[in-house]
Formats: structure tokens, sequence, C-alpha cells
């Protein structure tokens, strides 16, 4: 089976020794990712909603360079600095997956890598037919 690594540049990834995202076969498992831009910049300060948009939409970017979409989504993990933010997060998430509903986990963590990282989502997809 051959095995694609997808990488954004980000500064972590070499310093962890990590792709953003990787498929081998019909899977594809993206890494946590938090609301940063291509130039390292944190979208949505103090803005948990903002902040889970932005990294559903640059996942999705992610899958579409490897023939996939959100559509193929089979299961997100939420990580939150902030679990009473729950429904905010989700009305996020919901705008995306509502008629998809992939196995989702959301869990409250006590720090992200930066304070201002309000959450984070790893995301699974599967392939049909590949």
């Amino acid at each position: 089976m051959s095995r694609i690594n997808i990488s954004t540049g980000a500064k972590w990834e070499d310093i962890v020794g990590y792709s953003r995202a990787v498929k081998i076969g019909n899977l594809i498992e993206v890494t946590g990712t938090v609301a940063t831009d291509n130039s390292g910049e944190l979208v949505g300060k103090n803005d948990i909603y903002i902040q889970t948009k932005f990294i559903i939409l640059k996942v999705e970017k992610v899958l579409q360079q490897l023939g996939a979409g959100l559509k193929d989504v089979v299961r997100t993990r939420i990580f939150t600095t902030d679990i009473s933010k729950w429904e905010t997060i989700g009305k996020a998430h919901g705008e995306f997956f509502g008629s998809i509903k992939p196995c989702t986990t959301m869990v409250e963590v006590s720090a992200l890598i930066e304070k201002e990282y309000l959450v984070e989502i790893e995301f699974t997809a599967v392939l049909e037919g590949n």
C-alpha cells in the first residue's frame, strides 16, 4: 500500500516530526489542527466558534489534496480548553457535519500548545472504493 504524507510547512511539523495528514490506502488521518493561517497567525482570537469553523475549512483543503472531502470524514476528535463552550463548538461543527454525522468526541484539556488556541480537532476520513 502506498503512503502519502501532506505537510503544510507549520514550524511544529519538523520540530515534532509529523505530517498534517497521512493517507494509506483508503484511510486518511489528519493530525490535531488549530486555527492558524498559512503565515502561522491565529484566526479568531478569543472566539471558539470562529476557531472551530476555520479548523474545519482548513482541513477540508487538506482532504481535497488527497481526493477526499468532508463527506468522507468518519470521526472527529475535539479538544477544548473550555468545555462550557461545547454548544458553540458543536454549532460550528454541526454546520459542516449536520448531515454527515461522523463519530465525534469532545473533551476538555488543561491546555493546548499555545494559550490562545481554544480548540484543536483531529479528523479521520475513509474513501470508498480505494
